[in-house]
């Protein structure tokens, strides 16, 4: 294929991200596994780049999880969709930006519904109507936070602090990039890359001086699923999901992996330490493990954020590997600190899976 039919294909792949005027919608999940990750976007986006945001303090669940474990009937996930969409168009904004890759699949599944059948539409206003006294109209953009990070790549680049490089080496640090399946396979279109080539955490890794790793399982799901996950005996099988795509990439010696997934991050890092448990097995050099990031929280490494502050000490994997290979400085007293510096106490230690305290692995 010639060079301008290339380009030509590739249009195919890109979507539409509004500049400006973001209504943000918190991720439930993402709230309580890794909660300074939504508060650094809104750092990024509104202080670093001087982007309008709002986050709403009237917003509530997408019904996600909920929705996809079969608890709750599509109907119902409908009107809290246009309840949400209600409060957009309240606030004044047009762009909406969902947190969890969940929540951007049913945002989207809902929206797909309601343009090939009309009617569904018609009823979901009528019971927001009946339920709320509330009107909606649709979102004029809809897009993941991750594509808005992906979108301003470049001016965070230029306002960097750090770069994904080895400062002992200068070599690039190596990444290994994680899509969640909500975001690229429900909807393929609707993704970066589709679901073939998504490039929106590839784009970053890129830009910020980092090498992306591609191995067998690269495009291969965490194993999360809802209904596997609810159901406690069905949890050996996210776990040999992700143990397979630890156990692919192994060989290539990744410096650390990022996903856009809150569910994907929580299982790719909590699940190192049960596979430590389980059968001895560690990832990473010197039984350390491999640091699994948020993609807000690579961004702001990479524009010099207080790891601490971002709430990275929340990993079960240890991040200061990473932050060392940056050469990010940061003060490993304040680890356990709360925001009014009070002491919050030290988690115990695992058998297996080594941590860094006081400034050494242990």
């Amino acid at each position: 294929m010639n060079e301008d039919g290339k380009k030509k294909v590739w249009c195919d792949y890109q979507k539409e991200i509004a500049p400006d005027h973001y209504y943000y919608a918190r991720s439930c999940i993402r709230q309580n596994f890794f909660p300074g990750s939504e508060e650094t976007f809104l750092k990024i986006v509104g202080e670093v780049l001087g982007k309008d945001i709002y986050d709403d303090p009237h917003q509530t669940t997408c019904t996600g999880i909920a929705y996809h474990s079969a608890a709750i009937p599509m109907e119902t996930t409908m009107t809290v969709v246009a309840r949400q969409f209600s409060l957009m168009n309240e606030a004044g904004y047009k762009n909406f930006i969902p947190s969890c890759v969940t929540s951007f699949g049913i945002y989207t599944e809902m929206m797909e519904v309601w343009e090939h059948f009309p009617e569904t539409l018609e009823k979901t206003r009528e019971q927001l109507r009946n339920a709320t006294g509330r009107t909606f109209r649709l979102p004029e953009n809809l897009v993941h936070t991750s594509d808005i990070i992906y979108h301003f790549k470049n001016e965070i680049a230029a306002k960097a602090m750090y770069r994904l490089v080895n400062k002992r080496t200068g070599k690039p640090l190596r990444g290994v990039e994680h899509i969640g399946c909500h975001y690229a396979k429900i909807f393929p279109v609707k993704g970066l890359g589709g679901a073939e080539f998504p490039c929106v955490l590839s784009g970053m890794i890129e830009a910020w001086g980092g090498e992306v790793i591609d191995y067998p399982e690269r495009r291969h799901c965490c194993g999360f699923g809802f209904r596997n996950y609810v159901i406690k005996e069905n949890r050996g099988y996210p776990l040999s999901n992700t143990k397979r795509k630890f156990d692919s990439m192994e060989p290539y010696q990744p410096d650390f992996v990022v996903t856009n997934c809150p569910g994907c991050t929580f299982f790719m890092d909590r699940w190192q330490y049960v596979i430590a448990e389980m059968e001895g097995k560690t990832y990473g050099a010197n039984g350390m493990g491999i640091p699994v990031l948020t993609y807000e929280e690579l961004a702001g490494l990479v524009l010099g954020f207080d790891p601490w502050s971002m709430g990275m000490q929340l990993h079960q994997v240890s991040v200061e590997p990473l932050l060392e290979k940056m050469g990010i400085l940061y003060d490993q007293t304040k680890k356990y600190l709360g925001a009014n510096g009070e002491a919050l106490g030290r988690p115990e230690l695992p058998e297996r899976l080594k941590v860094y305290e006081n400034d050494h692995p242990c």
